[in-house]
């Protein structure tokens, strides 16, 4: 039985673009420059709801109301190339 590879770079690359953009919609982001925070950094909250990563957080000119470290974000991968089916 012979094993056919084919392989479609652009259709593989479009899915997993497409696939980040939708996971990163999940984690929170600086409002001013859209940046998910790193894990380890810390993240400040002002009135109104905003968030603000540590490289905006002066940009905002107001004294923020609470700030915390950022956890870890999960992705899970799963290769699935070897799989029979």
């Amino acid at each position: 039985m012979a094993t056919q590879e084919h392989h479609e770079p652009e259709l593989e690359l479009a899915l997993l673009r497409r696939g980040v953009d939708q996971r990163s919609n999940e984690f929170e982001r600086c409002t001013r420059c859209h940046r998910t925070p790193l894990t380890g950094e810390r993240i400040y909250e002002f009135p109104g709801g905003k968030l603000a990563c540590e490289l905006c957080r002066h940009e905002l000119h107001a004294e923020p109301a609470a700030s915390r470290i950022v956890h870890a974000h999960t992705i899970r991968i799963i290769d699935q190339r070897g799989a029979a089916g």
